[in-house]
């Protein structure tokens, strides 16, 4: 994908700001993470201090969600620490000094916290998250945080495409891909999808 139109619209928006602050949401299997890296490494290309945060560092413990009774719901809005996160964008967008983040290690399926530094002369944070527009509490308290919004939607048959992809890909078969993609990420897509604030861009083709 070409991302120049959206990287020249955010230099508009984001002209005289001393910080910008982005969000890139959309449903599980969108492609928000791949399009916040094009994004952060075309700016940067260009000159800009750009920098990515992904809302996934606010994955609560497995431990704290098998207490819960949330782990086989691991991904759904209930199962991250959204004080936290609200705190964190909070400090971002302030722009007060510089900001401790954590980092979701998947391969260990772990939040590290502190592991990534956002500085005060990164002028555009892109905010990269599932949730990022839901409409629902506490969710929606992040309603004013962000300068722009992004919402890919690729529509629901190619989520599920890709969805169920991803478990192969992991070495699931097929019913058991089919178990992990409609237990908990496709209800989670179709979450995303009906129940979004409005975004001032929408993908579709992405």
């Amino acid at each position: 994908m070409n991302v120049e139109p959206i990287v020249s619209e955010i230099l508009k928006r984001a002209a005289g700001a001393a910080r910008f602050v982005v969000a890139i949401a959309g449903p599980p299997g969108a492609g928000k993470s791949t399009l916040a890296g094009a994004l952060a490494e075309t700016l940067v290309a260009g000159g800009e201090r750009a920098a990515v945060l992904p809302m996934d560092g606010f994955h609560m413990d497995n431990a704290v969600l098998e207490q819960k009774g949330l782990l086989p719901r691991k991904g759904s809005p209930e199962t991250f620490d959204v004080r936290a996160f609200l705190s964190t964008v909070a400090a971002v967008r302030d722009n007060d000094g510089e900001v401790l983040v954590p980092v979701f290690d998947r391969s260990r399926e772990i939040a590290i916290a502190s592991a990534r530094i956002v500085a005060p002369e990164t002028r555009i944070i892109l905010v990269e998250g599932n949730y990022l527009l839901l409409d629902e509490a506490p969710w929606d308290r992040l309603e004013g945080a962000f300068d722009l919004s992004i919402f890919i939607n690729p529509g629901i048959e190619e989520l599920e495409r890709r969805l169920l992809q991803r478990w192969y890909d992991h070495g699931y078969d097929e019913q058991a891909a089919k178990r992990k993609a409609f237990g908990n990420d496709i209800p989670n897509a179709h979450r995303v999808v009906e129940h979004q604030r409005p975004a001032d861009l929408v993908l579709t083709d992405f």
